[in-house]
């Protein structure tokens, strides 16, 4: 994981933009897991911590360990109110600086399809996890146009626009998730869908927390004014409006949970 999971200036950024997408999938994510209390839990690609502080209110952990490639990220991790039981490191996806055996659960939230090589993230969080463990991860649908973001991405394809991907963006299909999680020795394993609606007051407020982050940011930031003008017309045209000018959009993701052989 050479990368930040998504280009922000800091945390408190990605909680404004996508952080608010992250916590309602998140939460949806965690009911479907239904984890026993006083688990020892590792969150790979902790970012700003927004899932970790999620793990810490609704299940009751002995422990949670923390990391990402980007120290930025990290040190706004730091700042949240975990009372003591999280730990923040910079570290690799593909090499965890933890040994085997060390965790009840370990969970990938939006973050598997930024891994360079996805078979040895999930092989790594077997490691780190005891036999009857849970490892578990849920991702964007990016290719079946679940990203909260799509409509600003499929706007800019139209008009001839490249928007960038994440590096192993097919490992956010449902299907190639329950493929890698097969391929690592993984037993139980169970996927599902995850649906997000959120509501905004108006087209403005959706695109202020939409288009000011994220990995699209500089190409956005790199257009001429009346190119933001077209854009901003075909991306409303893509989204649900109402008759009072009110925003209503859907982003969906893919999860998936396997327990570690006995």
């Amino acid at each position: 994981m050479s990368e930040p999971r998504i280009l922000f200036d800091d945390g408190a950024a990605y909680d404004r933009g996508m952080g608010q997408w992250s916590l309602v999938a998140g939460q949806v994510f965690l009911d479907w897991l239904a984890p026993d209390p006083g688990l020892r839990w590792l969150d790979v690609g902790c970012g700003s911590g927004a899932f970790s502080e999620l793990v810490f209110r609704n299940c009751a952990p002995t422990e949670i360990q923390g990391v990402d490639p980007s120290e930025a990220q990290l040190a706004f991790a730091r700042t949240r109110q975990l009372a003591n039981r999280a730990e923040f490191q910079q570290g690799d996806a593909i090499a965890l600086p933890f040994t085997s055996d060390r965790f009840d659960a370990a969970v990938m939230a939006l973050v598997i399809f930024f891994v360079p090589d996805p078979a040895k993230g999930v092989a790594e969080m077997v490691r780190v996890v005891r036999p009857g463990g849970r490892v578990a991860a849920y991702a964007w649908d990016n290719l079946g146009g679940g990203f909260p973001f799509a409509p600003i991405q499929d706007g800019l394809r139209s008009m001839g626009f490249d928007p960038p991907q994440p590096p192993s963006v097919g490992a956010s299909r449902i299907e190639a998730m329950r493929e890698l999680w097969a391929d690592a020795g993984l037993q139980s394993i169970e996927t599902r869908e995850i649906s997000v609606t959120r509501g905004f007051a108006d087209f403005d407020e959706y695109w202020g927390v939409s288009a000011t982050v994220g990995r699209t940011r500089p190409m956005l930031d790199a257009m001429q004014p009346a190119e933001i003008e077209q854009l901003k017309a075909r991306v409303r045209a893509r989204m649900t409006i109402d008759s009072k000018g009110r925003v209503t959009h859907t982003a969906r993701a893919n999860a998936i949970k396997g327990r570690v052989p006995e």
